[in-house]
């Protein structure tokens, strides 16, 4: 029996929660993730239900890596702002939020690198449509989908503001 797979997956960045529960689904099945790449995932065999993953857009801090190694969670990787952690589900549950705000403040961390992001492909695309090559319409697509993205993580933010309200 193999003890190790890759496979090819593409993920958009406002559909991480997909992304993380098909590699807990993956881990389930007895795949852990080992390391990532871009849209790129290397598993190894584990015991069913052994671990569980969890993923978070989050710029490179070493002493955040040192605090969630305390926690007993593994750095597995990362792929450009996104880092990616695993823990044994023996040791409980695992999650890297601990609370409504700070869900909030990550999807709003995702809603600025799509705005600044999609505002840049919005004005590349505007300048080089008045260019002779008229290339623009690549990056005026490239704006769309990612302000089509944005809108996305601002109606999670917005539900979860609105959930925050009810409980306070």
């Amino acid at each position: 029996m193999e003890n190790r797979k890759t496979i090819h997956k593409w993920f958009w960045v406002w559909s991480f929660e997909k992304e993380e529960d098909w590699l807990n689904e993956m881990a389930m099945n007895g795949w852990v993730l080992e390391s990532v790449g871009f849209s790129t995932f290397h598993f190894v065999r584990c015991e069913p239900g052994e671990y569980s993953i969890r993923l978070e857009m989050h710029p490179y801090d070493e002493t955040y890596l040192s605090f969630m190694k305390d926690t007993g969670a593994e750095y597995i990787g990362r792929v450009f702002m996104w880092i990616y952690f695993r823990k044994k589900t023996v040791d409980g549950p695992f999650d890297l939020f601990s609370d409504m705000d700070s869900r909030i403040s990550h999807l709003d961390r995702i809603g600025k690198m799509l705005f600044a992001i999609g505002g840049a492909n919005l004005l590349i695309g505007l300048v080089n449509c008045l260019s002779p090559a008229r290339i623009g319409w690549i990056n005026l697509l490239c704006a769309t989908l990612l302000m089509y993205g944005l809108g996305r993580i601002h109606g999670k933010k917005e539900a979860l503001e609105k959930e925050r309200l009810l409980h306070e």
